[in-house]
This record gives structure tokens, C-alpha cells and sequence, in this order.
């Protein structure tokens, strides 16, 4: 893979359109440095166009903040003039979403035809790009979990779990079948709209949360292809879950008493020949693993506000709740933050159980993938693993390596770090930073029921 981004070639276009020939509309999905997916509705006429020359869209749409409000200090809007760049489909993403709508993925391209820098899916070429020419394949997957919650909800007032078969949830049902069977009309249409659309969705589980899920993405030795399925999914379980009047929130923690949804990435490498070079016998990881988490380890504190990007994400990360608060590893060990997985030695590979289901996908697998570079270029030991409970051990080693403790410290680490400045862009993540800052200061700007409740009468 290089760093320059493919294109979807015009004979692409016309097989779908042959394939679909009652299509009546298209959404061209961006996602810009938030993570949230936007883009515009279109005629299937004008994706012609599309896939001649581009469709035009403002540059400010690549740091527009999660709320879609321009970040005027990235200097992105006014400067220029909000000038346009070109949207330009990518290649395989194309699909339908029901027998006249369909939707398709893009890149923005500057008017000379070069793609523009701040482009997550450039910045996650790029990282991918870096690896492979050290020799090193990487092969990824994804887990989201999210939560099926009531569509209706009154200013102000918490969300509720959806009614799932006739009843509202009210307990955990961990691995539950019968909550797999109160969402099956869901998981059904679900898992129908993800074949008609060719993304490799499987296994289905009911979460530790009231009303939460986790379906499972394949593995593909394409990161870029496999955070664009990402993109496609969520996209694709909001609209099922709109059909089926709820809300699909894959918001990091949307209640306090219970599970938060992660972004479960997995990571292996493979050599030339296609093997896997974390292979190792249960128990005893191999050098370039360790390595591998070594480098995951030094690169977590610049990388968090990546995994972590919204104040709400930092809510996660609490003693017993299956998110870790430590830069630890282990060996099949859930309570740490890079988890050794079992199962025979050649499906050996990382879990890393940090980000939030809310983190941008392409910037979270190129923050990843960075890091796992970084590690088997400077061999790095990433020093003893934890074992048994990794909560009890970080609250008794005073040389654990705690992560972040709020927004604004991630934010500060990833500035000041470097690796990632030289792995994703030193615009990148000045870009980055500067649209959480400006979001810092929105949600700070907004006095809360909680401040009038502690301190109204108390202050």
C-alpha cells in the first residue's frame, strides 16, 4: 500500500448502476478530524459526476467540531474563504443501503488533484504505508459496541434503553440469548443490510450493558479498508435502528452505573509470505509481539486524546468496568489496556481495549499502527506483564503508567508528543488539537444542572 489514495474508477460506477438499476439516491459520506461522518444527499444521476471530477465540498468540513460547528482558530474557514475541495469516492465502498439508496465513502482532494493532507484517510494511508515499507504487513479488525436506546428523549433528561421485545432492559443480560432474541427483528435487518452492502458483519452479543451490543467486523490486511467498513457499519446501524424506531448511540459512556462502548482494535503483523509474525505458543509471546506492545505502551500518552476524544470518552475509564485505567498488558487478561488474545498460536495477535466506540476510526488504526511501528523499529520491552487483576495493580504500583486523567491533559500529551507528529502529520495533529480546543471551550462555555445542584446554594 502506498500513501497515495486510489480512486474509484468510473467502470465501478457503471457495474453498480447496472447491478441497481432502480437506484434513486446516493449519500457521499466525509469524515472529517471528529469522527463524524457527514456529506450530502444525491441523485443517482449526478454520480456521474461524482466519480468524473469530484463533488465540491467546504475545506471547513475537515475540522468541523463533533456538533458540526466550524473551529474558526484552525484557520481553515475565513482564511480562505471556506474555498472548496473535491470529494472523490473510494474504491469498494459504493454499496446499497436499500433497493433505491446506497452510499459511498470519500477522500477530499485539493483542486490540483493531490489529496489533502488532513484527510483521515490519507493519515491512515500513510501509517500503513510506513509499516509496509519496513517490511510489515499490518491486519486489523474492529468491535463497536453500542446502545439501542429510545429515539424520544426530553431536554435534559437521560436516555432510556429501547424497548427490545415488548419490554424495556433493566439488567445487565451479559451473553444474554434471550436479549438476542427480544433484538432479532434488528439483528436480522441488520445483518441483511450489511450483506446487500458486503461488509464481513458476524457474531452478534449482548453486552454488559441494559439494551448494549457488540456485532464483530471481519479481519482484513487493509486498515484503510477495514476503517472505512467501520464508517459504512455505523452508518448502517443507525439507519436500522431508525427503522425500527430507536436510537443507535455509540457514545463512550452514555450512562454512569453501567458499561461504557468501546472500540475494541486488534492488531496483527504479517511478513511478506502472508504468516503472521505474532505467532507464538500460548503464554509466550514472541520478540516482535513484545515489541509491538512496547511501542503501544510508549506512544499511549500522545495517542489518548485520538482514542479518547470528547469529554464524555474520559467517563469510561473507571476501576472494574472492562475499560483500563493503566498502560498495562497481559495475556488473555480483560483489565488491562493491551490484551495478549488466546487461540492457537497463529491467530495470535493484540487486543487494544482502549478507544471509545466514539473515536474516529481511521485516526484511532493510524495512532495504532504508529505505535506498533514504533515498537518493532526501536525494539521496545514493554517490561513485565500484569497478572491477574490489572485495576488492583495499577492502585498498588506507584511506577504504573496511568493514563490521561481528563480531556484536556490527552489534548496537552498530544501536543507536546512527537512520534505521532512524524507518523501522522505535524498538521494533522495541530489541526486536531485545535478543533478540541475549540471544543474544550464550547462545552466548558455551558453551565450544567449538576454546578446548580453542588454549588447554587452551597457556594
Amino acid at each position: 500500500m502506498t500513501a497515495d489514495l486510489a480512486v474509484a474508477p468510473p467502470e465501478e460506477l457503471a457495474a453498480f448502476l447496472a447491478a441497481y438499476p432502480d437506484m434513486a439516491f446516493v449519500d457521499i459520506i466525509f469524515t472529517g478530524l471528529s469522527g463524524t461522518a457527514r456529506g450530502k444527499r444525491i441523485r443517482a444521476h449526478e454520480l456521474a459526476a461524482l466519480y468524473d471530477a469530484g463533488r465540491p465540498l467546504p475545506v471547513s468540513i475537515l475540522v468541523a467540531d463533533v456538533t458540526g460547528q466550524d473551529c474558526f482558530d484552525t484557520g481553515l474557514v475565513w482564511e480562505n474563504g471556506d474555498s472548496d475541495r473535491f470529494a472523490r469516492p473510494a474504491p469498494g465502498t459504493l454499496v446499497p443501503t436499500g433497493p433505491s439508496s446506497a452510499m459511498v465513502i470519500t477522500s477530499l482532494f485539493e483542486p490540483g488533484g493531490a489529496v489533502c493532507e488532513i484527510d483521515c484517510r490519507a493519515v491512515l494511508a500513510r501509517a500503513a504505508a510506513a509499516l509496509v515499507a519496513d517490511g510489515y504487513v499490518p491486519v486489523v479488525a474492529c468491535e463497536l459496541e453500542f446502545h439501542l436506546l429510545e429515539r424520544e428523549r426530553a431536554a435534559g433528561q437521560p436516555p432510556r434503553p429501547a424497548r427490545l421485545g415488548g419490554a424495556r432492559p433493566t439488567t445487565h443480560g451479559t451473553y444474554g440469548l434471550e436479549e438476542l432474541d427480544d433484538a432479532g427483528l434488528f439483528l436480522a435487518d441488520l445483518w441483511a443490510a450489511a450483506d446487500a452492502a458486503g461488509l464481513p458483519l458476524e457474531t452478534a452479543i449482548s453486552e454488559y450493558g441494559a439494551g448494549q451490543m457488540e456485532l464483530t467486523l471481519k479481519y482484513r490486511a487493509d486498515p484503510l479498508r477495514v476503517a472505512d467498513d467501520v464508517v459504512l457499519y455505523k452508518r448502517l446501524v443507525k439507519q436500522v435502528a431508525r427503522r425500527h424506531g430507536m436510537l443507535a448511540s455509540f457514545m463512550a459512556k452514555p450512562f454512569a452505573d453501567a458499561a461504557g462502548n468501546g472500540l475494541h482494535l486488534h492488531v496483527s503483523i504479517n511478513d511478506a509470505a502472508g504468516n503472521n509474525s505474532f505467532a507464538s505458543p500460548a503464554g509466550s509471546p514472541n520478540a516482535p509481539l513484545l515489541y509491538a506492545i512496547g511501542g503501544l505502551k510508549a506512544t499511549l500518552a500522545e495517542s489518548f486524546a485520538i482514542f479518547a476524544p470528547n469529554a464524555n470518552s474520559y467517563r469510561r475509564f473507571r476501576a472494574g468496568s472492562f475499560a483500563p485505567v493503566a498502560a498495562s498488558w497481559g495475556i488473555d487478561n480483560r483489565t488491562t489496556s493491551f490484551r495478549i488474545t488466546a487461540g492457537p498460536p497463529a491467530s495470535r495477535h493484540i487486543e487494544h481495549r482502549i478507544a471509545g466506540a466514539d473515536a474516529n476510526p481511521y485516526l484511532a488504526l493510524a495512532a495504532l499502527l504508529a505505535g506498533v511501528h514504533h515498537g518493532l523499529t526501536q525494539r521496545i520491552d514493554p517490561g513485565p506483564p500484569v497478572l491477574g487483576d490489572g485495576y488492583a495493580a495499577a492502585a498498588a504500583d506507584p511506577a504504573a503508567l496511568p493514563l490521561p486523567g481528563n480531556w484536556f491533559a490527552a489534548v496537552a500529551a498530544l501536543e507536546q508528543g512527537s512520534i505521532l507528529k512524524n507518523a501522522l502529520g505535524a498538521q494533522t495533529i495541530a489541526m486536531f488539537a485545535s478543533v478540541k480546543r475549540t471544543e474544550q471551550e464550547r462545552y466548558m462555555a455551558v453551565v450544567p444542572p449538576l454546578d446548580h445542584d453542588w454549588y447554587l446554594a452551597n457556594a
